[in-house]
């Protein structure tokens, strides 16, 4: 017997929706983790939400042909000011190493300066008699500091032996099998991203295959974009022109990949393409509060030039530049106002004419809901299947797609349970099916106006 009066609670019966991340970028390539204060593990997927903590995490180096990783890490948090990327370097300095012939090198000011790619291990030796030396990594350099305890203090030259980074190792194999591991991105660090890059290998057909294939299916569950950049070096597409022959030749054809060519050069450097279209798409998701609904194309670059893999200048017309996106494949422009971004179409354009797989915002708002639901819903799993289970979740659904047309990143959208897809045999085996009908909003890329003279505007102006 209770006397008394008590309180007890019920869950919610709708419940918060996860909302799942948008425009945070993959990118596989090579960093030079001999200079890291901090080097992460090769193969290992590393969030990093600033410069200092890439820097530290993975080294940089100007050697941007080399270490593919400092071209993106630049221009994501130097000239985007974006955060986070999770890079995997697939350097491993442990075995991609050589040795180089010991050699007498110049001393000023008591240092010696070696290469970049030179490792601080227990190879670096200074022979000379007595000499000992103290090692850093400053700037492209590994100095090595004369120690005045040591005979060589106030030598002229000495003669040192070292280890020294042989990134020629990596293969695009390497950088292939290296995008399976965005698969472990949730598992450590709680995160799914949705945009994949291996900026100066995405243009190799095997890479960019290796993309396409996780863009569409991340840990079973999940979707992202393929950033893929369409070769333009010696062998690749020097013109406009030659560019759907490429296209068409590494068979970049999918809606889970966006194509795009040539590159882009700003002051000295040069970026592909795909590093910085990562940058603005991460950009444009994060001043929409997260959600990716409005295309890239139109919006600031941060460059002042397009160029081809070996420098040398590309100068596109808007009707060249309509080419390529008619063909698929999404450029830069300097037109009205400076350069932007130019073009609304994945890869699979024109050959797939559906709308919510070849306009690249529509396609992503596809994306970025279904794994928005697919986490949302994820802990009402092996619930027990009865009419408040259903409830709850068809609520929190509707609710929540009813708040992202309120701010207009969709026209329209709901959530059904229909009787005809979910027969009894279904029920029974804990099987339901719920239709969600969604409509972005296309990108406005046409604009047209029909001018017509009106001769009754003579008669007003004249006689009235």
């Amino acid at each position: 017997m209770n006397h008394g009066v008590y309180v007890s609670q019920l869950a919610t019966s709708v419940s918060t929706p996860v909302v799942a991340e948008s425009g945070i970028p993959f990118v596989v390539g090579l960093a030079p983790v001999q200079v890291a204060d901090k080097p992460a593990a090769a193969g290992t997927p590393v969030l990093c939400t600033s410069w200092a903590e890439a820097v530290e995490k993975l080294g940089y180096s100007d050697d941007w042909a080399t270490y593919t990783l400092c071209e993106f890490m630049y221009s994501h948090f130097k000239l985007f000011a974006c955060q986070p990327v999770i890079f995997c370097n697939v350097l491993d300095i442990s075995t991609a190493k050589e040795a180089s012939a010991a050699s007498d090198m110049a001393v000023t000011n008591h240092e010696v300066l070696l290469p970049v790619e030179a490792i601080n291990d227990s190879a670096l030796v200074v022979k000379a008699a007595g000499g000992t030396g103290n090692a850093y990594y400053s700037g492209e350099h590994l100095v090595v500091e004369l120690l005045s305890t040591g005979s060589a203090y106030s030598a002229e030259q000495v003669n040192i032996a070292y280890n020294k980074v042989k990134a020629s190792v990596v293969t695009t194999s390497d950088i292939a099998s290296a995008m399976e591991n965005v698969e472990l991105c949730l598992t450590l660090l709680g995160v799914v991203p949705d945009l994949l890059c291996a900026p100066g290998y995405s243009q190799q057909s095997t890479v960019a295959a290796a993309m396409t294939a996780k863009a569409g299916n991340i840990n079973g569950l999940f979707r992202a974009k393929a950033l893929i950049d369409i070769d333009c070096g010696a062998s690749g597409a020097r013109s406009y022109s030659d560019v759907l022959t490429k296209k068409n030749a590494a068979n970049i054809s999918d809606e889970d990949e966006i194509a795009l060519w040539p590159m882009l050069k700003l002051g000295e450097y040069k970026f592909h393409m795909s590093t910085q279209l990562a940058g603005l798409m991460a950009q444009i998701d994060t001043d929409n509060g997260g959600c990716p609904y409005e295309s890239p194309s139109n919006k600031g670059l941060q460059c002042d030039g397009l160029c081809l893999e070996d420098g040398t200048e590309v100068n596109l017309t808007l009707a060249q530049a309509n080419y390529l996106n008619g063909i698929g494949v999404d450029t830069a422009l300097n037109f009205m106002s400076g350069w932007v971004a130019w073009g609304n179409y994945t890869a699979c354009y024109p050959s797939n004419t559906d709308v919510k797989d070849y306009f690249i915002p529509v396609s992503r708002m596809f994306g970025w809901v279904g794994n928005s639901l697919v986490k949302t819903f994820w802990s009402k799993l092996d619930k027990p299947m009865n009419r408040r289970l259903i409830d709850t979740v068809l609520d929190t659904a509707n609710i929540w797609l009813n708040g992202l047309v309120g701010m207009g990143y969709l026209l329209g959208a709901r959530v059904e349970m229909l009787e005809s897809e979910n027969p009894l045999t279904n029920l029974m085996a804990g099987i339901i099916k719920l239709h969600v009908y969604m409509t972005p909003p296309s990108p406005a890329q046409e604009i047209d106006f029909v001018l017509e003279y009106d001769a009754s505007y003579v008669t007003s102006a004249l006689q009235g």
